[in-house]
């Protein structure tokens, strides 16, 4: 049986897929022109058009008049100018939700817990560590600190089924009203990088946030490791032409936006 010889631009449009799915081409990344590709390949400029048609199409890359064809950055986008939980970005992110309880108990709080959640150092606390997922892929690993106060209404709670917002709020009550966010990038710690699926020393985004009920009183100290490679932040602020009013309210939001 005579073999079918596989179309130019398909040769063409899988050669960009391979490069993008192997990290050498990255979102927003710039393709090679189209007289560079057919030149590469050996083709007509029809043939590359077809090629790129054809991946715009599939939503891999998008192209843009005058300036050339990039790697499309199809991320889905949810707001962070409230406080929300995991489960809660996800659904908004049109992801589905997956937590998966690692470990959990009391230790004593180390300085930098300490700090956060206002004890003094070597106070037992309660820490919870959960992998998050979303699709059923690794997306982040969260380390979680609770004042024991709280800490024990969450026991015998199944962690991976609810939230500890939904059990304080709906059973108990106790508002969790506000939250103070440090964004930092870090090199993943190999504990962490085989939970995520990633390489030791793979560039994270560690989100630390400290949570207060409506008392004011810290209700949980959390450290969240994103992968980079699945998740961006972005803000949009406007430039106020009275620099003597106090700082309005930004056009969006800081987002988490979170990629296919």
């Amino acid at each position: 049986m005579a073999m079918t010889a596989t179309p130019r631009h398909e040769r063409v449009s899988s050669w960009i897929r391979e490069q993008i799915a192997s990290g050498a081409l990255l979102e927003n990344d710039k393709l090679p022109s189209e007289n560079q590709l057919g030149e590469r390949f050996g083709v007509s400029r029809i043939t590359i058009r077809r090629a790129l048609q054809t991946l715009e199409n599939e939503g891999l890359i998008s192209r843009r008049q005058g300036l050339g064809s990039f790697v499309a950055d199809n991320r889905l986008h949810h707001g962070l100018d409230h406080l929300s939980d995991f489960v809660e970005d996800m659904h908004a992110a049109g992801l589905e939700p997956e937590s998966i309880v690692l470990e959990e108990g009391p230790e004593k709080a180390e300085p930098r817990v300490a700090k956060a959640l206002g004890l003094e150092e070597g106070t037992s606390v309660y820490r919870i560590d959960r992998l998050r997922k979303g699709n059923g892929e690794p997306l982040a690993y969260d380390r979680t600190w609770i004042p024991m106060f709280y800490a024990h209404l969450l026991l015998q709670k199944d962690l991976e089924a609810t939230t500890i917002y939904r059990v304080l709020e709906e059973e108990h009550g106790i508002c969790v009203c506000k939250g103070a966010f440090r964004i930092e990038a870090i090199n993943a710690p190999n504990d962490v990088a085989q939970h995520l699926d990633v390489p030791w020393g793979r560039a994270l985004l560690l989100i630390e946030r400290t949570t207060y009920s409506d008392a004011d009183k810290q209700v949980y100290y959390q450290q969240r490791f994103y992968r980079s490679d699945k998740v961006a932040y972005e803000v949009e602020l406007r430039r106020s032409k009275r620099p003597q009013k106090p700082l309005e309210q930004p056009v969006r939001g800081l987002e988490p936006v979170f990629k296919n």
